[in-house]
């Protein structure tokens, strides 16, 4: 899975311009606030239909322009294709494949899938359970359409059942509204707690792998999927987790309409992470903290392998930096297989460890250096 070139007009601060890219490795450099994570932020909305910054598309287009088009040419199985997304111009998003409209967003990962780095993912372990969410359903929306359709939906009754809870005071009938919303709610939260333990039990056994060959096999990495305390069994047959759900939210239904909030659901749910039996949010030292969020982003991209049958694009935006020279060595090793991406401030730092093509970024202009010479406009 390649990215050939990918074309963009009036997206963040770039103008109007067409990049190809080498099909291994490609070293982004440029100064801070010039454009380089907005590359990066195209690809991901080539692979997911949006960003991952912002959740509305209009914060994407050019200042003082109308609209923005992506354009990306991506090699993958064996099959050439063309992505290409309009916002803007006709106050709708229009995703095209190939020329040929498509239904959703969801379609735009069957052709590209992509691993995104960057140094904020370093704290994935210390912060709070909705980061390792969102690290969750990256992978699994790229990877099972179904997947993808279900969290929308849930995130849709989520966002109406609150409104009720809010409004519930002042109109009263709501109430007799929501045995509804919790039955969708508990069938569709079912879907997501059957991928998401089947998910979390793969990436713990590669993260595991991964962490133990970084750590010189001193220590040992655990995860474990934590979903409503109904569930016996997250594995277990789907029509029964509907029941556990429900029995959850009547647990907290008085509860709920006292706080105005949906207490219950897998929008609840969080990874367990442990080093060596002890919680690594709570008592792991910085390093290894790092070393695990590492383990679980490397492992992901080999669970991207394992199920579509090719690496999907890594995208590290910056994280080497932020890493000791031991961790930095370790990640580069484990870069082969895939089409990478690697922005940094400073070439020097990797042009003795990688090859590929190197390009520079100023002021959302990209240019690409060759054999030492000055760079060129792409």
């Amino acid at each position: 899975m390649k990215i050939e070139s990918i074309s963009l007009e009036d997206f963040r601060n770039y103008g109007r311009q067409t990049i190809a890219f080498d099909p291994v490795c490609n070293v982004i450099c440029g100064e801070n606030a010039q454009g380089k994570t907005n590359l990066l932020e195209a690809m991901i909305c080539l692979s997911t239909g949006k960003s991952h910054r912002t959740r509305s598309d209009r914060e994407l287009i050019r200042f003082e322009q109308s609209g923005f088009i992506l354009e990306g040419k991506v090699q993958a199985r064996e099959r050439d294709f063309t992505s290409r997304i309009e916002y803007g111009f006709s106050r709708k998003k229009k995703i095209t494949i190939n020329q040929v409209p498509v239904k959703g967003v969801t379609d735009l990962s069957q052709v590209l899938n992509t691993v995104f780095f960057c140094p904020e993912d370093l704290q994935l372990i210390r912060e709070g359970a909705a980061a390792r969410r969102r690290f969750l359903d990256a992978s699994l929306c790229q990877l099972r359409p179904k997947y993808a359709e279900a969290l929308a939906e849930y995130n849709r009754l989520h966002e109406h059942k609150t409104r009720i809870l809010r409004d519930c005071d002042e109109r009263p009938d709501l109430i007799a509204t929501l045995p509804d919303f919790n039955l969708r709610m508990a069938e569709i939260g079912a879907i997501l707690i059957h991928y998401r333990a089947r998910f979390a039990k793969i990436l713990e056994a590669y993260a595991s792998a991964v962490h133990s060959e970084c750590s010189g096999g001193q220590e040992k990495l655990n995860i474990q999927y934590k979903t409503v305390s109904t569930v016996t069994d997250p594995f277990g047959d789907q029509k029964l987790l509907v029941l556990q759900l429900l029995a959850h939210q009547r647990e907290h239904h008085y509860a709920e309409i006292a706080s105005r909030q949906c207490l219950s659901g897998p929008h609840k749910d969080d990874l367990i992470v442990q080093v060596d039996g002890i919680s690594a949010r709570s008592f792991a030292s910085q390093g290894q903290t790092r070393t695990a969020a590492l383990a679980m982003k490397l492992a992901a991209r080999e669970i991207h392998k394992e199920i579509i049958g090719e690496y999907p694009v890594l995208l590290l935006d910056d994280v080497l930096s932020e890493l000791d020279p031991k961790r930095q060595e370790y990640v580069l090793n484990r870069l082969g297989g895939g089409q990478v991406f690697i922005t940094c401030c400073e070439e020097d730092r990797l042009h003795s460890l990688l090859h590929g093509n190197v390009y520079y970024v100023n002021n959302g202009v990209v240019t690409r250096g060759e054999g030492g010479s000055a760079p060129h406009r792409v």
